[in-house]
């Protein structure tokens, strides 16, 4: 074998890469472990607040070759909201309020009719607001120009009333986006402080939305609270150090004073109020700068003072900048805790409160610091001057050619703005967002027309930061929650638990039947499939992707696809040695007819991960990642992993003993000749009768059962304490809710899960809280059990909510068309790959024709399901089973395809197609009957232990192996031989 020696190195590098990413993962569980047993009281309950104290005091700290905890949770494998808890949240950037607000608010009726009737066309459409507005506006207005509406002040340098409707619609799309990207930034923000590890907000370029997730969150009202309030920019006026000086040193002589006190208890009652005297000499260290250690609080009381004398440091020692207060990341909660103490804001003047900056300045020796700026407050508690009035803010570059920012206000913000900054020459005025500090420029001069520029040692990227801020406060752009789903850390326990069982008891029974069957070479085999596995977690690691149930389903899917390669390797390897080759001529030869099998398999079924992961949504997304992964993976391992381990195996030759079938597997299938095409037409019946029959109960059924994915709605999964029958449940609830309500069983039969579309068409939080409470009610009413509200509490005549989603009717619509086009574009894409590599377009159209077999095929055993009382939902996930089948069926296709093409070439011209098109079904027979069962294997794993939410994903698949495979003989094949008996005849 060639390049062994390359193939080695990479793997150990690839090896000691995933290692060394996973030891993150390690780190950080010791971690949270330690931090459980801390707070783990007496009575065996565990402290949450005293947990999450342990962990913010080591979140700066060094914990694992100089990464502090922060960076190992950026860095480890985390896990996804179905396998640990938390909230998951789509948000939309409303451009009807930005349209509104670019038009300076005008009530002109044809504008405000227009925006109404593009709002209406929006629930149906795909298009863009705008394009659709504007659609409503040449209806509505026709003949007269946007410039009419959009020609303000405010417009002023951008829309003139002489400028086109292009024009217009140009300036309002960019506007749009630059309001979407500032919300991003905001957002972005808000949730990097909100407390959460590993939050994830990401835009969905195109649509307007910007998805957040944030694990183990137990406050949902806070989260919408923080994601939809709208943000608050104001100009405050800012103290001088000298001004706040005596304060902090009254502060200061303070906690000198109780560390005094405290240390001469200390000496009187011996430890039992050193813990006291330890805090405050912590929070007097922080505020000053001194190091807490250098206090004993074992001392006596004259020791006490001389320690404090020498460790007390001036009031600045932290300082790091001229301009204000400066101190450690770390130490912020300290101080906050320091200044919020009501003793200690009795010291403080009223009209002084302090604000921290938004991010932190790194220095030189890596230490990270915020500044804590003194703001002047008013008599009225607000702002000098608020956001609104600005009216044009843009990264521009100083008189020195470095990078600032230009702002334009308006009218009365031009006259705030002038008193303001005559005031306060030479000083600072903090920009504020949010409550937190973004720039405190000092005003150099008078600006008499509201024009300036703010300059500081800023970077581009700072600088457009900067004016994407100031802009905030002129264009707000609301947004509203579109998608939500909220899963309990009870339902996320019990995924992690089905999740590892699918793993653990799919991969041994896959393990057994390898060595079973291939004796040494499932050995090796299986060696290979550990790699799989451990590659495929590294690298989720290196991504820094979340591990989700989904993305679980996809290691379980990897683990019976990987096995494929291998035992397209060893099929072939066996038929060498059946037709005397010697051992290592039949290995070499056996890798080489292989592997254009195992690349055209491969890259067909990345090509469907590749489109999925490209057009979807959360749980497809995950999967389509792990998928891909597992592709990449299995490639390497299966092929060249393997080679390196046969090869070591196989030093002396042909006198090497490498078995690679057990006695009972040496003969199967051996010399098969099954006539596949003379059964053809009897397979084009049997497959029309059954998508008749799934066609027409389809229709009888009243469609297919979507969930709220394509539907639009809400969701409650409900616990019970004991058994309720579903059926009750919906009588009661179609009371309350009306039309639009199913109850089922999920997974036991105490959890039901319950969707409505009640209200489907209120998004607001408002309609929430009413749908949410009218559920309870109606449960209550109807069981006369009481809602308990934390699921980890559920007791008797109790139920409890343990997950609930909402999906708004724009997004189910979007989801239902982006579901569509990857389905298309699969197609596509699997049609000019196959016409590319076998140069016929008939074997293209045949592996099309099977595929679309295969979708229909699987819809027909869903509504049959349906008939028979097992109603399994059709969501994005099933759409991720659908097109992972197209991804396993032209697998196979392409198998026996390859297989066809090889023998053409060794057959002569005159030889009969139809006959050499069975001779290669039947010679690829047993390599499609190995891989399909240990494919149907773990799948049935999944279906069986996988938990309810893979339930309609792994029993779409059961049926998609099972007709895939079935499609590659009986329906491809025949279709291809058939299609080129018709282009002979019309070339006759």
């Amino acid at each position: 074998m060639r390049n062994k020696g390359a193939i080695v190195a990479l793997t150990v590098i690839i090896t000691a890469l995933c290692l060394y990413y996973l030891s993150f993962t390690w780190v950080s569980n010791n971690v949270q472990q330690q931090a459980t047993t801390y707070a783990t009281e007496q009575s065996g309950t565990v402290n949450f607040a005293k947990k999450q104290q342990f962990l913010d005091s080591v979140w700066n700290e060094p914990v694992m070759f100089g990464f502090t905890l922060k960076e190992i949770k950026e860095t480890e494998l985390s896990l996804g909201l179905d396998l640990q808890g938390g909230m998951h949240v789509t948000l939309e950037v409303s451009p009807s309020a930005i349209i509104e607000g670019l038009s300076g608010n005008n009530q002109d009726p044809k504008f405000k009719k227009a925006i109404a009737e593009a709002k209406e066309m929006q629930k149906n459409s795909q298009k863009p607001f705008i394009d659709l507005f504007y659609s409503a506006w040449e209806d509505v207005a026709p003949g007269e120009k946007l410039s009419s509406i959009f020609a303000t002040s405010s417009n002023k340098g951008k829309v003139s009333f002489n400028s086109s409707d292009a024009e217009v619609l140009k300036f309002i799309n960019t506007e749009i986006d630059d309001s979407i990207e500032r919300a991003f930034n905001i957002l972005r923000t808000r949730i990097d402080r909100f407390g959460t590890t590993q939050p994830n907000i990401q835009r969905l370029q195109g649509t307007g939305r910007i998805q957040i997730e944030l694990p183990g969150v137990d406050n949902p009202e806070r989260v919408r609270k923080l994601l939809q309030g709208v943000a608050k920019l104001e100009f405050w006026e800012v103290y001088e150090p000298q001004e706040y000086f005596p304060s902090l040193q009254a502060v200061n002589e303070k906690l000198v004073s109780e560390l005094e006190m405290e240390a001469i208890k200390a000496e009187e009652t011996g430890s039992e109020t050193s813990g006291t005297v330890t805090s405050n000499a912590n929070d007097l260290a922080a505020l000053t700068g001194g190091d807490s250690t250098a206090v004993d609080t074992t001392a006596t009381a004259t020791e006490a003072d001389s320690a404090l004398n020498a460790q007390v440091s001036p009031i600045f020692a932290l300082l790091k900048s001229p301009y204000g207060l400066a101190y450690d990341v770390k130490d912020t909660s300290k101080i906050n805790r320091i200044l919020n103490r009501s003793d200690i804001k009795t010291l403080l003047p009223k009209n002084l409160k302090f604000l921290w900056e938004v991010k932190p300045s790194t220095l030189d020796n890596g230490d990270e610091i915020l500044n804590l700026y003194a703001i002047k407050v008013g008599r009225n508690g607000k702002a000098p001057l608020g956001g609104d009035v600005i009216t044009r803010a843009n990264n521009d570059f100083d008189q020195t050619g470095a990078p600032a920012v230009s702002m334009q206000m308006n009218a009365v913000g031009a006259k705030k703005w002038r008193k303001i900054t005559g005031e306060n020459i030479n000083r600072r005025i903090a920009i504020v967002l949010d409550d937190y500090v973004y720039s405190a420029p000092v005003v150099n001069g008078e600006i008499p027309n509201g024009s300036s520029q703010i300059s500081g040692n800023f970077t581009i990227e700072e600088a457009k930061d900067l004016a994407n801020i100031l802009k905030s406060g002129s264009l707000p752009a609301p947004t509203r929650i579109v998608e939500e789903a909220i899963i309990g850390p009870t339902l996320g326990k019990e995924a992690q638990q089905q999740g590892i069982i699918s793993v653990f008891l799919g991969l041994g029974l896959v393990v057994v039947f390898m060595l079973a069957y291939y004796a040494k070479g499932g050995l090796v085999a299986n060696i290979a499939l550990v790699f799989n596995i451990f590659f495929i977690l590294g690298i989720l690691a290196q991504l820094n992707a979340a591990l989700t149930l989904p993305g679980i389903a996809g290691i379980v899917l990897t683990i019976g696809m990987s096995i494929d390669a291998n035992v397209l390797i060893f099929e072939r390897i066996r038929e060498e040695l059946r037709n005397g080759a010697g051992l290592k001529k039949a290995i070499e030869a056996g890798y080489d007819k292989a592997f254009s099998s195992i690349i055209d398999a491969n890259v067909t079924t990345f090509l469907v991960g590749a489109i999925l992961y490209t057009l979807g949504q959360g749980p497809v997304k995950g999967f389509a990642i792990t998928l891909m992964i597992g592709i990449a993976s299995s490639f390497f391992s299966a092929v060249f992993i393997t080679r390196v381990i046969v090869d070591a195996m196989t030093k002396k030759g042909d006198a090497s003993k490498l078995p690679v079938s057990m006695p009972w597997s040496k003969n199967f299938l051996v010399n098969a000749n099954i006539n596949f095409l003379g059964r053809r037409t009897k397979a084009y019946i049997f497959s029309a009768a059954v998508i008749i029959i799934g066609g027409g109960l389809v229709a009888y059924e009243g469609g297919l059962n979507l969930g709220v994915d394509f539907t639009g709605g809400r969701s409650y999964v409900v616990k019970f304490d004991q058994a309720y029958p579903a059926s009750d449940l919906k009588i009661a609830l179609t009371k309350e809710f009306s039309k639009g309500t199913e109850v089922k069983t999920f997974g036991a039969n105490n959890v039901l899960k319950i969707t409505t579309s009640y209200m489907i068409n209120d998004e607001s939080d408002s309609a929430d809280e009413a749908v949410k409470g009218k559920l309870i009610l109606g449960i209550q009413n109807a069981t006369g059990e009481k809602f308990q509200a934390d699921d980890t509490k559920l007791g008797k005549d109790q139920f409890t909510i343990i997950s609930s989603s909402k999906v708004g009717a724009t997004i189910a619509d979007d989801i239902k068309s982006t579901s569509l086009e990857a389905g298309f574009f699969a197609l596509i894409a699997i049609f000019l790959y196959i016409l590319l590599r076998f140069r016929k377009w008939q074997y293209s159209a045949g592996a099309i024709v099977a595929l679309a077999h295969d979708i229909l095929f699987v819809i027909s055993a869903f509504a049959i399901a349906r008939l028979a009382g097992f109603a399994f939902e059709v969501d994005q996930v099933f759409v991720a089973a659908v097109l992972t089948i197209v991804g396993y069926s032209i697998n196979d296709t392409v198998v026996v395809f390859d297989r066809i093409r090889e023998e053409l070439k060794n057959s002569s011209a005159t030889a009969d197609k139809e006959s050499v098109f069975n001779k290669a079904i039947n010679n690829t027979i047993s390599r499609t009957i190995i891989t399909s069962f240990t494919t149907f294997i773990v799948v049935l794993v999944l279906f069986l232990f996988g938990g309810e939410v893979l339930r309609g994903f792994s029993f779409a698949m059961l049926i998609g192996i099972l007709v895939g495979t079935y499609s590659s003989i009986f329906i491809a094949t025949p279709v291809v031989i058939d299609l080129d008996k018709r282009n002979e005849k019309a070339k006759a």
